[in-house]
């Protein structure tokens, strides 16, 4: 919310170069609504409070900003005043005069439910505080949307107004049911999330979805996050991280709890022990930053407000939330370590080809260092390790092309150089090759 000035509407996914030239060269980096974004006043903020480090960069709330006119506004707020006043304060960069235009929207519309939102995400300091005004945004983007549904059909105008005021409620319920996730209200959050989707199916591209896999982990109610993940882990759906590595950790916790690497290499692996280690493959394949955050080999952050698919704004969004539920199942996180390298030997090299996806994208690194706080160190794609020999050998190769390039060049330094080598080998080889010296020497007498 916030960020921009006098900005247009843009669409849910942005093309990582739309704003600035420097990221013209990676228009197939497309930057996605974080699904599990955290509450800006609520979570955001304390953590400004308390570090004195800024966790979102102006590119991020930049997004957010369009995301929210976008969502928000339509043709026809100029006959509401109180939605004209909104329209304006979603472009404010300013929190303080966001806020102050949410209470202006308020006072000559009691029932402005985008005024209530604003307020639920800036100026609530806690999640009560937020759950409370998006309770009062509830109750009148109900009452607005049930005139908009009577009057949609008379114009096109309705028809726009119709579409703002469903995305208004979709997200006032979507975060009521993530208010009660965070509050510990976990099946009350779980229910919600079933009924928005079964209310406003058309909406999967909000990928609600991974907010109930969410849900159901902490819940450990394994049986019911296979039912989700049979619907949405669809070979002609897009994918994420969440989905991929929910399904890995599925398969992981059939086998993880009795799993040693030592027997498997004795024995081999068995079936179920191949589907897991599989899963875990794919997962990397398509993300392979989320295996250092899950094993606690690079530290977290907030995650940020987007987050870029296969990237490491995704992985840290990922692991921020999922880190305990792979946690909870005993020996999962050590399958992963034992297992998830082992990936990019089957990947083919160079990266421009791919195994089980796409080859992967050569733009994450950048749009990733514009999502994600300048503190943090940006993870970029695992380079594929060459075997000592050929470093050896392209070591002794340079070497000896070096010496034969010197030896043109200075001919007579060379020589010089090549004697006074040679003294100093002959001066020195008493002390490295003749045993007696040296056994004497390490027993402390004198040879």
């Amino acid at each position: 919310i916030g960020g921009a000035e006098n900005s247009p509407p843009a669409s849910a996914s942005f093309s990582a170069g739309e704003n600035e030239t420097s990221r013209q060269n990676m228009p197939e980096c497309k930057v996605w609504r974080n699904p599990l974004n955290l509450f800006r006043g609520a979570e955001y903020s304390r953590y400004m409070w308390v570090t004195g480090k800024e966790p979102l960069t102006y590119y991020d709330m930049n997004l957010s900003a369009q995301d929210h006119q976008n969502f928000f506004t339509c043709d026809t707020d100029a006959l509401r005043p109180s939605d004209t006043v909104m329209q304006k304060a979603w472009r404010e960069r300013n929190p303080q005069a966001r806020i102050k235009a949410a209470y202006q929207a308020l006072e000559l519309n009691n029932d402005c439910a985008t005024a209530y939102v604003l307020l639920a995400e800036e100026e609530a300091t806690t999640i009560v505080d937020a759950e409370k005004y998006f309770k009062q945004a509830l109750k009148a983007g109900e009452m607005i949307y049930r005139k908009s549904q009577n009057c949609h059909s008379q114009s096109p105008q309705h028809e726009a107004q119709l579409r703002r005021d469903t995305n208004v409620l979709v997200y006032v319920k979507r975060r009521l049911a993530m208010c009660a996730r965070k509050l510990g209200r976990i099946r009350e959050a779980v229910k919600m999330m079933r009924d928005l989707m079964k209310e406003f199916p058309l909406l999967s591209m909000l990928n609600i979805h991974e907010n109930l896999l969410e849900a159901l982990l902490e819940l450990q109610a394994y049986a019911d996050v296979q039912a989700v993940l049979a619907k949405y882990d669809d070979i002609s759906l897009p994918k994420s991280a969440a989905i991929c590595y929910t399904a890995a950790l599925l398969k992981a916790r059939a086998v993880s709890e009795r799993f040693s690497p030592e027997t498997a290499s004795k024995r081999g692996l068995s079936t179920a022990e191949i589907n897991a280690v599989e899963a875990i493959h794919r997962a990397v394949e398509f993300n392979p930053h989320v295996p250092k955050y899950l094993l606690e080999m690079k530290s977290l952050v907030l995650p940020p407000e987007h987050i870029l698919k296969r990237g490491d704004s995704e992985a840290v969004a990922y692991a921020f939330f999922h880190l305990q539920h792979w946690k909870r199942i005993e020996g999962a996180l050590n399958l992963l370590h034992c297992t998830w390298e082992g990936t990019f030997r089957m990947i083919p090299y160079p990266l421009e080809k791919g195994h089980l996806f796409y080859p992967y994208p050569s733009c994450t690194e950048t749009a990733d260092r514009e999502l994600l706080p300048t503190f943090h160190e940006v993870s970029v794609y695992p380079q594929k390790e060459l075997p000592f020999f050929i470093h050896f050998t392209a070591g002794l190769c340079s070497f000896s092309a070096m010496l034969a390039l010197l030896t043109h060049q200075f001919p007579e330094l060379m020589v010089i150089f090549a004697k006074a080598v040679q003294k100093l080998v002959t001066w020195l080889s008493p002390a490295f090759w003749e045993p007696d010296r040296w056994v004497c020497i390490l027993s402390g007498y004198s040879y």
